[in-house]
């Protein structure tokens, strides 16, 4: 099977989120067989919920729908580096493959922060693949916070 990026679904996600007023981050969890089983874009101020961020919210759906707990062979897409609490909840799921878009030097908990996924805590590391659309999810976020300025 080819690799097929669903990078693009995510990013409508996060135009959606931005739409809402939300920090325009998207997530899709796609299952092994290449289907998408989730997608979300941020809420945490619609849903008044610091945890509603779109890899929380994806994960929650997928495992609803696969009536499981653990995600083993899913990838999760996101437009931006999972910070350190969506880093610990993508390691509990045993995501198999994280991709990425926009790095987050200031909040992120992968590459960046915490590394919660290279701590020796976590149960799980993902393969990690850092930079899919990179300045599209920059943008948006770029764009964002320019009309809030």
């Amino acid at each position: 099977m080819s690799f097929v990026s669903h990078m693009q679904t995510a990013l409508d996600q996060a135009r959606a989120a931005a739409e809402r007023g939300e920090v325009p981050v998207g997530a899709v969890v796609v299952s092994p067989d290449g289907k998408i089983v989730a997608a979300a874009g941020n809420r945490t101020r619609e849903l008044a919920d610091p945890t509603a961020h779109a890899e929380i919210l994806a994960i929650r759906e997928a495992c609803r729908l696969t009536r499981s707990e653990r995600l083993p062979g899913h990838l999760l897409y996101v437009t931006l580096e999972p910070c350190a609490m969506c880093a610990s909840a993508i390691s509990q799921a045993r995501i198999a493959r994280l991709y990425w878009g926009a790095d987050d030097p200031k909040s992120g908990g992968v590459a960046h922060g915490a590394r919660v996924l290279d701590h020796p805590q976590s149960h799980h590391k993902p393969e990690v693949y850092p930079g899919i659309a990179a300045a599209q999810a920059e943008a948006l976020l770029r764009d964002f916070f320019a009309n809030r300025r």
